[in-house]
């Protein structure tokens, strides 16, 4: 695209042409060629410019083409930012706490004990959980998980789960402190 002042002076300026102006002057001051005063006296003007010869006479003084390191350094800076971003992201999914699974039963049985007690379907030996904690309990085609009175609560994705709370695949469950992800039938 050519250059804002050497378009011919009689087309308005667009909301396109005014934002390129003010890259520029952006551009240009942060390159330190511009005062503080000047950019922000030549914002106001190009902010308030009706045509294309207004806009041109703003960025007659400036070097003509992109700033030297000024794309290539935005370019630089901006796959720096995407990779710091991803970097985190890698970083913070790495420290996060693996969770055990709890692999939902395939079983004609329809209860199955959670607790303390070592008779536990599910014996768990963390001192959060109580002794008889909860109950895994499929009533019909799907999965309940059903608190027993605990101490510490049963929770499904941070909800109490009180005497009937429906469980699948990809819910957190909680037993006191002691926390799963819940897995389909193996």
């Amino acid at each position: 695209m050519p250059e804002q002042d050497t378009l011919p002076p009689a087309f308005r300026a667009s909301d396109a042409d005014r934002e390129h102006a003010l890259r520029r002057l952006r551009d240009e001051s942060v390159e330190g060629r511009l005062s503080q005063d000047t950019f922000l006296h030549r914002v106001d003007l190009a902010l308030r410019a009706q045509r294309l010869d207004e806009l041109g006479e703003l960025l007659s003084d400036l070097p003509v083409g992109a700033p030297a390191g000024g794309l290539a350094a935005r370019a630089a800076a901006a796959a720096t930012a995407r990779w710091s971003a991803f970097a985190l992201r890698v970083q913070s999914a790495w420290r996060s706490p693996r969770l055990p699974c709890l692999v939902l039963p395939r079983s004609d049985r329809t209860v199955f004990t959670i607790g303390r007690a070592p008779d536990s379907d599910l014996a768990l030996r963390d001192m959060t959980v109580s002794w008889r904690h909860a109950e895994l309990r499929r009533p019909g085609g799907g999965w309940v998980l059903a608190d027993l009175g605990s101490t510490n609560g049963t929770r499904v994705n941070g909800w109490r789960a009180g005497d009937s709370y429906p469980v699948r695949a990809g819910d957190l469950v909680s037993f006191g402190r002691a926390a799963f992800l819940v897995a389909g039938e193996d």
